[in-house]
Order: structure tokens, then sequence, then C-alpha cells
């Protein structure tokens, strides 16, 4: 199983920038779907940004414009720089990834508060 390491979270101020980043294991990272989720209070996990082997990416609607997800393989990890944020934004953010054999690990995840 992928071992998944998220750090860069925090309180920031609406309009203000944070980087997350996720720190995997193993040795086939660049062949890893990587993911990060947010979980809202009291809303379901949602997917905000995915990056696929080759470098394609999705975003959701949502946060169109203002994240960016970008992988190092040398470094194996994973980010999420996100600008323009909005209170709407605070959540869980969690690292997932999923492996050529369709094994998905999960981090354990890092609180972005975006407030005043």
């Amino acid at each position: 199983q992928v071992q998944l390491v998220e750090s860069g979270g925090g309180l920031v101020q609406p309009g203000g920038s944070l980087r997350l980043s996720c720190a995997a294991s193993g040795s086939e990272f660049s062949r890893y779907v990587m993911g990060w989720y947010r979980q809202a209070p009291e809303k379901q996990r949602e997917l905000v940004a995915a990056i696929y082997v080759g470098g394609k990416t999705d975003y959701a609607d949502s946060v169109k414009g203002r994240f960016t997800i970008f992988r190092d393989s040398a470094k194996n990890t994973v980010y999420l720089q996100m600008n323009s944020l909005k209170p709407e934004d605070t959540g869980v953010y969690s690292c997932n990834a999923v492996t050529p054999s369709l094994r998905a690990s999960w981090g354990q995840g890092t609180q972005v508060t975006v407030s005043s």
C-alpha cells in the first residue's frame, strides 16, 4: 500500500494562498493517478483536482483558475497550489493515490481554514 503524508495546511485570510504537499512512498510514483479531495463540515467529500499519468489534469468547477495540481516525480510529491482562497474552500484536504493495479490509498488529511 502506498503511504501518503500531507503537509501545508493552515489558516489563511480570504484572497490568500497556500500550497499543500503530499509525499508518496513507492517506486512507481510517476504511474500513480494522484488526487486532492476536500471535505467541508457537514458536506460530502469532493474531488478538487487530479493529475493523471502523462500530466493531464482535472479540476472541480469551483476551483478552476485558482488551484493548480502538479507533481515532482524526482521527489515523489504532488502539490496543490491554492490561490485566491475563499471561505468556502475551508475543509480537510486529503491526498489520494491510485496505482496501476487500481489500489487506492489515502493520506491523513490536512486542515485548511479560510477566514478573516
